[in-house]
Order: C-alpha cells, then sequence, then structure tokens
C-alpha cells in the first residue's frame, strides 16, 4: 500500500464521531505520523483500536490506561502543538 493511501486510510480511521477525539487524532496524523518510527506508528495503531468511551476519559485527563505504552502515545498526542 502506497504511503498516500495508507494516510488516507488513517485519516478514515481517525473519525471517532467526537470532533474533540478528531481533532487530536488529526492532529498527530498530520504533525506527527510522517516522522514517527515502527514502534510509535504501531503504538497509533493500537490507540486507534480502542473504544471511544475510553480515548475520551484517557484524553480528558479522567483516567490513564493501564497500559505504559499506550498511555506514551497518549501524552504524546496531548503535548502536540494546537
Amino acid at each position: 500500500m502506497s504511503e498516500d493511501a495508507e494516510v488516507r486510510r488513517l485519516r478514515w480511521r481517525c473519525r471517532r464521531g467526537m470532533r474533540e477525539l478528531d481533532q487530536l487524532m488529526l492532529r498527530y496524523l498530520d504533525g506527527r505520523w510522517p516522522a514517527a518510527d515502527e514502534a510509535e506508528r504501531a503504538l497509533f495503531l493500537r490507540l486507534l483500536d480502542c473504544e471511544d468511551d475510553k480515548l475520551w476519559r484517557w484524553f480528558m485527563g479522567r483516567e490513564r490506561p493501564e497500559d505504559t505504552d499506550l498511555a506514551a502515545i497518549v501524552a504524546i498526542i496531548l503535548a502536540l502543538p494546537h
């Protein structure tokens, strides 16, 4: 799969149905994905597999992922400039 096709597919997966989550996921995809290494990309893909209600609680700071790797990618996304 070409890089462009992969990014288009990921852009679709970033659509979560909540504007705030959409913006956070797309901010990562547009701002960090191109330079991310394979390990970080794999974490982002794992994050996309999580349920929206969990993502919402994690990104709003109401909970922290038990998985330290997922907690790390959440922190990376939250630290991205707006």
